[in-house]
């Protein structure tokens, strides 16, 4: 009995090496195609932890809105881009303007339960179809979370964190955003 419980423990260390052999060559294998050389700037301005964006495109140097929160909180809305899937994909940066670290606030994950429970998000975010008179919530995946950025509690001050927000597309190319603490702002949608 042991000769087969020490086979089977030689078969998984050895299948342990593999794996961590290939994760080690992948994790080396990023190359860029610019002969090696690394950015100078990182590409996130991010240094706060959290989930980081889905989608980037569409970005632009000009923030479509900038929507100011409690406590130096600042929210700019770089794009917001609809989907061949049905979606719109608002992108963004939330910084913290304020002199002390900003507690980011409870209120920006919402109030529904299936979101509270997968932790701090900014889940409580709409979209407002003025014309259709109808609200879009934050999607959520098959497990309740919400397809948004996720996993921050504090910003120091002058720290940024990229963010993202993915809703179902409304019919109107422009919508109202909200976010509970932030002022609201009309965005256009494109794509």
């Amino acid at each position: 009995m042991t000769m087969r419980f020490t086979a089977k423990a030689r078969r998984g260390m050895v299948a342990l090496a593999v794996v961590a052999g290939l994760a080690t060559g992948a994790a080396g294998c990023g190359g860029s195609g610019d002969d090696g050389k690394r950015p100078e700037k990182p590409a996130s301005a991010s240094r706060a932890a959290g989930s980081s964006p889905s989608a980037q495109e569409g970005r632009s140097d000009k923030p479509l809105a900038e929507l100011q929160g409690s406590d130096g909180l600042r929210l700019q809305i770089t794009s917001a881009q609809r989907d061949s899937g049905g979606f719109v994909t608002v992108n963004g940066t939330l910084k913290n303007d304020g002199a002390q670290s900003a507690v980011i606030p409870s209120a920006l994950s919402g109030n529904e339960t299936e979101i509270i429970k997968n932790g701090r998000s900014l889940g409580g975010a709409t979209l407002v179809d003025p014309k259709g008179k109808k609200r879009y919530y934050v999607l959520r995946d098959t497990e309740g979370r919400p397809l948004t950025t996720t996993g921050f509690s504090t910003l120091r001050a002058g720290d940024t964190l990229a963010v993202f927000m993915q809703f179902p597309a409304p019919p109107a190319n422009e919508v109202e955003f909200q976010l509970p603490t932030f002022s609201s702002a009309t965005l256009p949608i494109s794509g």
